[in-house]
């Protein structure tokens, strides 16, 4: 890990940069006031993707995400009906934001009419469900303000740096949040092939930075992935923090594996529907709503809408990007098995005490 002059940021400097930033937050309402001042003087590094990545409250990250973060503590205003969909990149995002916008507005866009006039058949998912991070954040400090109720809202921020208004409420006036994770080996290699895709498009953009970064190998990638130099990384504490904060306020925080999502995607979108507060009526079940959600919402299905082949989506990134294989264990294409072993050992002493694990819940121990 290093600094902006190149040199190891040392785990003394780390801890204590994380604990002045743990403190900020129980001082102030707005810890995070001042990061637009002091962004220039953060440790920076390369990262994968290749841009130029700032390490804030222990994470890295690019300036873009760094400005949302002081941006909506300041002026973000969650209400109690807000559903924020939270993960790590690459971990089931773009699968979760079409479960989740069809279910919940499945009165007014019945799924058995998917093949008429559903907004899946028109619009990318990340259209239909945005990010924060990509609000006007030079605007008029209301970020989303023009968003109808309930809310669906979208973010690939770590927990301990979402606005407080929505993590330190108890009393739902904060909504709820949504977390889908991954197996880190499977994460990495859908990041590597998305961003074979996108990086040139990325890279044009300021607040990115990087632009004269070359595409690491395969190799090098892996190795800045290792070190938890990634967008938002490392990948296993952003998933800590959110797994933490489900087992504290399970009512506020649904945790979600992208295994469990294929093994039983009728079982998961039940989970989905119920923790929104629009479960499935027993008249829904029998006519088979779930299963034509499902259906729309599948890789095959969404893959194959000519708005996911030719179109493009926020950023002006094309929508096929996000799409490809969607299986689990196709790190086993790509890496050796002592690649595999190292990543798995790495993530295994990050959770050490912890009861977090990676895959299907059926290995949880809680």
């Amino acid at each position: 890990m290093a600094s902006s002059t190149g040199a190891p940021i040392s785990a003394g400097a780390a801890a204590e940069e994380e604990e002045a930033v743990a403190s900020a937050v129980t001082v102030t309402a707005n810890p995070h006031a001042d990061l637009g001042e002091i962004m220039p003087s953060l440790p920076t590094a390369p990262g994968f993707p290749p841009y130029r990545m700032r390490r804030y409250g222990g994470f890295w990250h690019i300036d873009m995400y760094l400005k949302f973060i002081c941006a909506s503590h300041a002026c973000f205003r969650p209400r109690p009906t807000d559903v924020l969909l939270a993960s790590f990149p690459k971990t089931g995002t773009t699968w979760l934001k079409a479960l989740a916008f069809s279910a919940l507005n499945r009165a007014a866009h019945p799924p058995s009419h998917a093949g008429a006039d559903h907004p899946l058949h028109r619009n990318s998912p990340h259209d239909l469900v945005r990010f924060l991070e990509l609000a006007d954040q030079d605007g008029d400090g209301l970020i989303y303000e023009e968003v109808p109720s309930p809310r669906l809202l979208a973010t690939h921020v770590p927990y301990s740096l979402l606005p407080h208004s929505i993590t330190g409420t108890d009393d739902g006036s904060g909504g709820r949040i949504m977390y889908v994770c991954r197996d880190p080996k499977d994460t990495f290699v859908s990041f590597w092939h998305y961003h074979e895709k996108t990086t040139a498009t990325l890279q044009q953009m300021a607040d990115v930075g990087g632009a004269s970064e070359a595409m690491p190998t395969f190799e090098e990638a892996f190795e800045l992935f290792c070190e938890g130099q990634s967008a938002e990384g490392p990948q296993w504490r952003h998933t800590l923090e959110y797994w933490e904060a489900s087992c504290r306020s399970p009512d506020k925080v649904l945790f979600l594996r992208y295994e469990d999502l294929l093994l039983d995607p009728p079982g998961s979108l039940r989970k989905i529907a119920a923790f929104m507060a629009c479960p499935f009526s027993p008249e829904e079940e029998a006519a088979g709503v779930v299963r034509d959600i499902v259906e729309l919402c599948s890789l095959g299905t969404l893959k194959g809408l000519e708005v996911n082949r030719r179109g493009s989506t926020m950023l002006g990134l094309k929508n096929d990007a996000f799409f490809r294989n969607g299986t689990v264990g196709d790190w086993s294409n790509c890496m050796t098995p002592a690649m595999a072993a190292r990543l798995d050992g790495i993530v295994a002493e990050a959770l050490e005490g912890s009861t977090l694990t990676f895959g299907a819940s059926c290995k949880d121990s809680v």
